[in-house]
């Protein structure tokens, strides 16, 4: 028994090992063909696998669709921003900064950590009342969370820039960094998933009414999961300011919350290889729709779509996944080596 329960652990584990060993190899190929917008297309997939897969932390386990983790982004990257700006800058655009913050002059790693966790901070304070909530409630209210966010970012001139762009962040976050990053948030969503809480919290998810006469306290639970993915949420939020250098609010708002949920849609919801997959697939799609709307010479013509075509193929791919197959294209199944025999 002590062995099948040793091979099941090692199973287990060979899930997040190959997902970032096909990370590594997506990363490796783009770093050797040597283009260079290649290479940031591999950087702003990478942080999307961070942020994905810390949704996945609490809408895979939780079963509550999450509207508002683009509000814990935004949270992450302005923390950042106020961390990292040289105080010139921030003397320039964000004049109303606290003083402690005005002349704040961190290196992005330790920044990137305070984001993440100052958006942990903030889900624990906003989850206490959100979580209370159950069901299409509390995804309403998630959803109510993130305009929140949108309208205090979009309006606090003095701190935040308002709709103007902040601009001059160190370009840090190249594909290796976020290589990085997604490693560890793939190898904590495994640790989580795993945990006491994670199995916890599945339990609810199957079943409520059983998980409580259990004693399982899914309140509790909920707002573990929320935490902890918050705070990948707003490392990627750091990162995604780090590897564009500029930032405006609209970056996360309806249009990332669209894409991000899509991923999940199209990977399978009930799957952390599916969070990846959907990732790498639709990231794959993303890139070449947009080099087809830029055009592509074939002999003397040029052949592009129309713009705006992106976002109705991304939408007809939902719809399709949907009905032809409704867990994902990874069918909620972990990519998993087996140890031992059957």
């Amino acid at each position: 028994m002590a062995q099948t329960h040793k091979q099941k652990r090692l199973s287990a584990w060979s899930t997040p090992l190959l997902l970032i060993g096909i990370l590594v190899l997506f990363t490796l190929l783009v770093t050797f063909l040597g283009d260079n917008s290649l290479a940031r297309m591999a950087a702003q997939t990478l942080i999307r696998v961070t942020f994905v897969v810390g949704l996945w932390i609490f809408v895979g386990n939780s079963g509550i669709v999450s509207f508002g983790h683009a509000g814990y982004m935004a949270i992450g990257a302005y923390c950042s921003a106020w961390l990292t700006l040289r105080p010139q800058m921030k003397g320039m655009f964000l004049p109303d900064l606290w003083p402690f913050l005005a002349t704040a002059e961190w290196p992005v790693f330790p920044a990137a950590i305070v984001s993440g966790l100052l958006a942990a901070c903030v889900a624990m304070v906003s989850g206490a009342a959100i979580l209370r909530l159950s069901g299409i409630a509390a995804s309403i209210a998630t959803f109510a969370f993130l305009a929140i966010v949108y309208t205090v970012y979009s309006s606090w001139e003095g701190v935040t820039g308002a709709t103007s762009s902040v601009v001059g962040l160190t370009r840090y976050a190249d594909q290796w960094i976020t290589l990085g990053w997604a490693g560890a948030t793939i190898l904590a969503a495994t640790w989580y998933a795993n945990s006491a809480s994670g199995l916890a919290l599945r339990a609810s998810r199957e079943d409520e009414v059983a998980a409580d006469a259990s004693g399982i306290n899914m309140y509790r639970h909920r707002l573990i999961a929320l935490i902890v993915s918050a705070f990948f949420a707003g490392v990627s939020g750091a990162l995604f300011g780090h590897s564009l250098g500029v930032l405006n609010p609209s970056s996360f708002y309806l249009g990332l919350t669209f894409i991000t949920l899509a991923m999940l849609v199209v990977g399978g919801i009930g799957s952390l290889t599916g969070a990846v997959m959907g990732v790498l697939v639709l990231s794959i799609i993303i890139e070449a729709l947009v080099r087809m709307e830029r055009g592509l010479a074939i002999g003397e013509t040029t052949y592009a779509l129309p713009t705006g075509a992106q976002e109705i193929i991304i939408g007809v791919i939902m719809i399709l996944v949907l009905i032809l197959r409704p867990a994902g294209i990874t069918g909620g199944r972990e990519l998993r080596l087996r140890f031992g025999g059957r």
